[in-house]
C-alpha cells in the first residue's frame, strides 16, 4: 500500500544536501518518490509500506549523514 511521510530534516543545509536524500529514491527499495526541500528543511516520501518501513527510511537517511524525524 503506497504511504506519503513528511519527514523534518533539519541538518539539511544546501540543494547538494537535498540531492543526496532524494538518491534514497534510487537506493532504497520501494521508495517511489523523495522530494527534499533544504529550504523547508523536510523531504516528502512516497513509498510501499509492504517493502519499506518509516525506520528504515530514517536509518538511510543516517548513513549518509542526516537525521531525518516524522513529523
Amino acid at each position: 500500500m503506497e504511504k506519503t511521510t513528511i519527514f523534518k530534516v533539519t541538518d539539511m543545509l544546501c540543494s547538494n544536501c537535498a540531492m543526496h536524500l532524494q538518491a534514497l529514491e534510487d537506493d532504497l527499495p520501494g521508495v517511489f518518490q523523495v522530494d527534499a526541500s533544504y529550504r523547508k528543511q523536510q523531504m516528502l516520501v512516497k513509498f510501499d509500506e509492504a517493502v519499506v518501513t518509516e525506520d528504515q527510511i530514517i536509518s538511510a537517511a543516517k548513513k549518509i549523514g542526516y537525521t531525518a524525524e516524522i513529523t
